[in-house]
């Protein structure tokens, strides 16, 4: 089927109160195994692509892969850009056919960020793409993008409510505890906190730095309105893990298929997992 915008997915997901996993995609291999994952659970799934990975594959790779992914489905499948800082970069992704977008304008002042967010906004509304917008600093790195412990920034309950009246974004990211790329042990998510925004803040919550974060604590989250959950990190051990024991195992392999064919499997069973435990297999309509 054609790609779906992340407001359509969100939006049944509010209501029937469950989450979409949201995988970032670096390569055709791992392309495949979301959609395939998604397939084997019915469910509809987001795939996302980061400033990092649009650099190395390419925009119109990027694309292309996922509109062709999208259209051998029956599951819907929404192409959405993962931390856009770039005004420019969100206005060409709009442009190529990326049915939803992130502007990320956390690092800019409140007021600043709301500006920018509307001024993205303007535009994507006029193509029908849908805006996931981030409030706070979420630690960590995940590719051109760092921030370190002591520059973190728990989102503020009362600038998420000013910010989502100000803006209507359809998703907003926010900073609970958790981060991007490993933990060094159990984040701890204030979900005081978060349910104080869920309260406060009438769009879908987004959690970014998913990977790793137990499941008693996504399962607490999805009912404190968080819908949308980000994974990379957990895709990227699996898949690398077995391309080395592949390579380990054989070291004269010199057949790209056979070293990247088990990481593509490897990379299924994860994603099915998470799938099953953000509550949306069998939700694909």
């Amino acid at each position: 089927m054609a790609l779906v915008s992340l407001f359509e997915l969100l939006d049944h997901a509010d209501r029937e109160g469950y989450a979409v996993g949201a995988f970032n995609c670096n390569n055709m291999e791992i392309v495949q195994s979301i959609i395939t994952a998604a397939e084997a659970e019915s469910s509809p799934v987001i795939i996302q692509a980061s400033q990092g990975a649009i650099k190395y594959a390419g925009l119109n790779y990027i694309i292309a892969l996922v509109r062709q992914a999208a259209e051998g489905t029956a599951v819907p499948v929404v192409l959405h850009l993962d931390h856009g800082t770039s005004f420019d970069q969100v206005m060409q992704c709009i442009r190529f056919g990326f049915t939803s977008v992130m502007y990320d304008g956390s690092q800019l002042p409140l007021e600043d960020n709301i500006a920018q967010t509307c001024k993205v906004l303007e535009i994507a509304r006029v193509f029908g793409v849908s805006v996931e917008a981030e409030l706070g600093k979420i630690g960590g790195t995940e590719d051109d993008i760092s921030v370190s412990e002591k520059d973190a920034l728990l989102t503020d309950p009362a600038e998420a409510e000013h910010f989502v009246s100000e803006t209507g974004v359809d998703a907003l990211a926010v900073a609970v505890g958790t981060a991007h790329g490993l933990y060094k042990g159990e984040p701890e998510i204030d979900f005081e906190r978060l349910a104080e925004i869920n309260r406060l803040v009438s769009c879908p919550l987004v959690l970014h730095g998913s990977s790793g974060v137990p499941e008693k604590s996504i399962k607490k989250a999805i009912e404190l309105g968080v819908r949308k959950f980000n994974i990379d990190t957990d895709i990227r051990e699996v898949f690398v893990g077995s391309m080395r024991k592949a390579l380990t195992n054989n070291p004269s392999e010199i057949d790209p298929r056979k070293i990247l064919g088990p990481a593509r499997e490897a990379a299924v069973e994860v994603i099915r997992e998470k799938i099953r435990l953000f509550g949306s297999t069998g939700k694909a309509r």
